[in-house]
């Protein structure tokens, strides 16, 4: 579903494109209308996707909150669209948890794990489902088969050996999608995220097919500062390679967020060659000597937020250095101390990495290539039509390479065959949380000892993130010719002179 232009998808793009107009156009005096306006400029005459147009406007309406930065409405009580609004109406409004969260008139309440027989059954005469169900839950009902749910422990046997592949296995789309099992039931039977165990990857979000989880956004306090003409830096994550269309050159790509307004453009990629560095520093020093059984990455926010809550004693085992994002906004703010920061990238978690304590005073804003999108549109801006330009270069192949999963380990590990060339280096990495949590209960038992071990949240690295725009085949395909293209392929040394504590 993530690889097809949906109608959910086409919803959100429109809200946050109305959204960030406003923040760039609106006056203190219309502004309350503007907002109350946006839910019935999205649904016009009728509903579409929902029963009533009422519902799809009051679905909207929650959408439009969420995305200028406020939480949900509470079901049982008057709150007006606009409550809180003077809080979200300043530049400095950052993140409130839950980032994640499910919004209840849009969720459909889809039926929870279980097996049931669908029309296609034949009542064959073999009965393979009853001979090798373990709990006797399948019986002959007017001649097709039939579970009994409450026997069933849906170990899916029957399935697997039906011929007729007549037994179908129900299961929520953004349930499969968590990694982490952080998807619960509220009192009504719809989906609930469980905060305890939600490390805000976001796969929930885009694998819902009624759009139902949504994240909070910056996009409204960002038009506003830009429109107020405040001094702020994008930096860019190394997978905004083809996020914006085939024709988007990486020049062209920073002209048009000069003309958004931006007064520079960095590359995190920067962050990544510094930290790649250092990481090759610290295995050498402390893996490969045996101080420490193995080492963890730290850039994907979700990857180390679930190492902590789910292995808290590996917290040691995390590494210290800053993540890219953090690193490349400390080398900005040390060369332009008056200016804000905005990180625009494909991650949903990198807003609540950006909330911090240690953070904050290093990242104002977080918004994804989804979000950034919705930006260019609002302010008519087509990044395929500039001329072509100089290009950031601020990175190597080795630091852009971080955008694929994989490419954390093999920058990490190619700095170790220059720098260390006589120190054995051993890598493994995972992708998706489910196989970062195998990984990790490996690493607990013994098992990758000496290792340098790279997590991923997202199919296929930040690449395949919550807030990207195309397919992760296309931009991933991209992103190696792009890599090829690059000169520099690995971090000079002199990069870690650079002091960024």
């Amino acid at each position: 579903m993530r690889n097809l232009d949906t109608p959910v998808k086409r919803i959100r793009h429109k809200v946050f494109t109305a959204v960030a107009r406003i923040g760039f156009e609106s006056s203190d005096e219309t502004l309350i209308q503007d907002i109350e306006s946006i839910p019935y400029e999205i649904v016009q005459e009728r509903a579409k996707y929902r029963d009533s147009i009422y519902r799809e406007r009051a679905v909207a309406s929650e959408r439009i909150r969420l995305a200028m930065g406020l939480s949900l409405r509470p079901e049982n009580k008057a709150v007006h669209l606009t409550s809180g609004l003077e809080a979200s109406n300043i530049d400095e409004k950052y993140y409130e948890p839950p980032l994640m969260q499910v919004i209840p008139s849009a969720c459909a309440a889809c039926p929870p794990n279980k097996y049931v027989v669908t029309n296609m059954c034949r009542g064959c005469m073999a009965h393979p489902c009853m001979q090798v169900c373990p709990k006797g839950a399948i019986s002959m009902v007017n001649g097709k088969s039939h579970i009994d749910q409450e026997k069933c422990i849906k170990c899916g046997k029957c399935k697997s050996v039906c011929p007729y592949d007549a037994i179908s296995h129900n299961v929520r789309p953004c349930e499969q999608a968590c990694g982490v099992k952080a998807i619960g039931n509220d009192e009504q039977g719809r989906a609930k995220i469980l905060e305890d165990k939600c490390v805000s990857c976001g796969m929930c979000m885009v694998s819902c097919p009624f759009g139902a989880i949504s994240d909070k956004s910056q996009i409204f306090q960002l038009a506003h500062s830009l429109r107020e003409g405040n001094d702020i830096i994008a930096i860019i994550a190394p997978s905004y390679v083809s996020q914006f269309g085939d024709d988007v050159t990486p020049g062209k790509f920073k002209t048009a967020l000069e003309i958004l307004g931006f007064s520079g453009v960095y590359e995190v990629a920067l962050g990544a060659d510094i930290g790649a560095i250092s990481e090759a520093h610290h295995y050498a020093n402390k893996v490969a000597t045996g101080e420490l059984p193995f080492l963890l990455t730290s850039c994907c926010p979700s990857w180390s937020m679930m190492a902590k809550k789910f292995f808290p004693a590996m917290i040691d085992n995390i590494s210290q250095e800053l993540t890219p994002m953090v690193a490349t906004a400390r080398r900005v703010k040390q060369e332009h101390p008056d200016s804000k920061v905005v990180f625009i990238g494909p991650c949903a978690s990198k807003k609540l990495e950006a909330m911090r304590t240690t953070v904050r005073s290093d990242v104002d804003f977080v918004v994804t290539f989804e979000e950034l999108s919705a930006m260019f549109d609002a302010r008519d801006i087509d990044p395929a039509a500039f001329d072509e330009e100089d290009a950031p270069q601020d990175a190597t192949a080795a630091g852009r390479g971080y955008a694929v999963a994989g490419g954390v380990a093999g920058a990490i590990e190619a700095c170790l065959k220059e720098y260390y060339p006589d120190v054995p280096v051993h890598i493994e990495h995972a992708e998706t949380l489910a196989d970062c949590k195998k990984v990790l209960s490996l690493a607990k038992a013994g098992k990758l000892k000496g290792c340098m071990i790279e997590g991923m949240a997202c199919p296929g690295g930040c690449m395949g993130g919550a807030g990207t725009n195309v397919p992760f085949a296309k931009s991933s395909k991209a992103l190696k010719k792009y890599l090829a293209e690059t000169d520099k392929k690995i971090p000079p040394r002199e990069l870690e002179d650079i002091e960024l504590k």
